[in-house]
Formats: structure tokens, C-alpha cells, sequence
């Protein structure tokens, strides 16, 4: 098996935009994430759009919504 192949592997806490974080494995040493567990909607069970460049209203106006 050759040496130094594969990349260095850490032990790293992710944090959230929503402030949460969580300790983890990982290649980078250091992981900001956008959205996790404690804030996604299929885990809360909340609905919410997350509206990027106005696409759900464009969708609401071109379908008559």
C-alpha cells in the first residue's frame, strides 16, 4: 500500500448559520455550514421557503398562484 496517499483526517466541530455546533470528521480542519439538524425543516417539521432571487414569487406569478 503506498504512503501518504490519502489526505489528513480530522476531528473538527461544523458550526451553523443558525449558531448550533457539532463536532464531526472531516478533511478541513475548520467547517461552516448553512443549514443543520437543528434548523432544517424536515427535522423541525417547519415549513419555510427559503426564497433565493425571488423564484417562489416568479413560480406564484407565472402559475397564477
Amino acid at each position: 500500500m503506498k504512503e501518504n496517499l490519502h489526505p489528513k483526517y480530522y476531528r473538527t466541530t461544523a458550526t451553523c448559520a443558525c449558531g448550533e455546533s457539532f463536532e464531526t470528521g472531516s478533511t478541513k480542519e475548520n467547517l461552516k455550514v448553512e443549514i443543520c439538524s437543528k434548523c432544517h425543516p424536515f427535522f423541525t417539521g417547519k415549513q419555510k421557503f427559503v426564497d433565493t432571487g425571488g423564484r417562489v414569487e416568479r413560480f406564484r406569478r407565472k402559475y397564477g398562484m
